[in-house]
């Protein structure tokens, strides 16, 4: 069975505004939505340093279009 309830986190517990005496002793799964944003900014990556400039990279539309043309039956 799976079932949803809306709660707040206060501190260490988890404040739900449902009824759910009927789910005692269930073991739950609790999911946090929106969680806290990180405090340390992520260290910049330059993904060009791991790009091979190459001739079909100019041209990937084309090459794309060439590769899904006959794709399907």
């Amino acid at each position: 069975m799976l079932a949803a309830v809306k709660g707040i986190v206060q501190g260490n517990t988890v404040v739900v505004e449902d009824d759910i005496r009927e789910y005692d002793g269930v073991e739950v799964i609790v999911t946090l939505l929106n969680a806290p944003k990180r405090k340390v900014p992520k260290a910049h990556v330059d993904w060009e340093g791991f790009v091979i400039p190459s001739e079909r990279g100019k041209n990937v539309e084309g090459y794309m279009k060439e590769m899904r043309e006959n794709d399907r039956i």
